[in-house]
């Protein structure tokens, strides 16, 4: 089978992050949000004006890997795994803090805290905040340390993950919320398991898809089923049908996409610096900044997280 290529050959928006992830479409107001981790910044532009209309909605003193929606919440705040746990960022007043910290009086002491970092993750049909934590490279090499944490509407804390993972990326659901898939980028590979949403719990695993180079990042599914997945390291997002198979390429002029979103059918790509400059000097040129291709079919709606009552 032919697989569909399409070509990207620059960025919609000159960011030049060091380390773009969580691209999220705020539909009710047609504006993209994105973080870039390593400069602590959350980035907005409102799609319907275009690039011009592009600003730093924050600078903080701590790394965001994701956010998420609030349901019912109408003054555009919105939930976040950040640095030390998971958090509510106020749009009003540019300040943000922490609902769950997930790191024990043990870890914190050990030092466990200060070397890992959030890095990807999203909400369940349940309104549950999945999000993965791995060591930040800042401070620490990476190490099999990470762990996949799910904060539920009423702030208890899971350990759903807490072993034999470092990079944890991604996660998502099929619509019929019978698979999650998660990424562990350290790895190279996708996994799929069983997913039971009355008790949030996961089971067999099992390798969806290894690419044969780079590293599978961030992750959406489209309407019909199909995984848009950054490979980073490669240069391209890859379209996989459900049963593993590429069906479509998104080329990219740059080498470390991280992580797709839907707006529409169009399809926003946040990416990071280039780690090698002198290796790969066309890759450095448009390292960082945030890429769009229409794909001609639509994501599934990302879920809110739902405050319990």
């Amino acid at each position: 089978m032919a697989i569909k290529k399409y070509t990207v050959t620059e960025p919609y928006l000159e960011t030049k992050c060091g380390l773009g992830e969580g691209p999220f479409w705020e539909e009710s107001t047609n504006t993209l949000r994105f973080v870039d981790i390593v400069k602590q910044q959350i980035h907005v532009v409102d799609l319907t004006a275009g690039p011009t209309s592009h600003k730093v909605l924050a600078k903080l003193d701590i790394s965001i890997g994701v956010t998420a929606d609030i349901e019912g919440n109408g003054n555009g705040d919105f939930v976040f795994a950040g640095k030390h746990g998971f958090g509510i960022f106020r749009r009003a007043e540019g300040s943000y803090e922490y609902i769950k910290r997930v790191w024990t009086v043990e870890e914190v002491k050990d030092g466990r805290e200060h070397r890992m970092r959030f890095n990807d993750g999203a909400v369940d049909t349940e309104g549950r905040f999945w999000a993965g934590a791995m060591n930040d490279p800042l401070v620490h090499e990476i190490t099999n340390e990470g762990v996949l944490f799910r904060l539920d509407p009423d702030l208890s804390l899971h350990r759903v993950i807490t072993s034999d993972v470092a990079i944890p990326n991604g996660g998502v659901w099929t619509a019929d919320n019978s698979t999650f898939y998660l990424t562990e980028s350290q790895v190279s590979s996708i996994f799929a398991y069983n997913f039971d949403a009355a008790t949030g719990t996961i089971s067999n695993r099992r390798v969806f898809y290894k690419p044969a180079e780079g590293s599978p990042d961030g992750h959406v599914l489209d309407e019909e089923n199909h995984m848009w997945t950054a490979i980073y390291g490669g240069s391209k997002v890859l379209r996989i049908s459900p049963a593993g198979e590429v069906v479509a390429e998104i080329e990219l002029p740059t080498r470390c996409p991280t992580c797709p979103a839907f707006a529409g059918t169009e399809l926003f790509v946040t990416s990071a610096a280039e780690n090698e400059p002198e290796k790969y000097p066309g890759s450095a040129k448009y390292a960082g900044n945030v890429f769009k291709c229409d794909v001609g079919v639509r994501g599934l709606r990302p879920n809110k997280f739902r405050f319990a009552k």
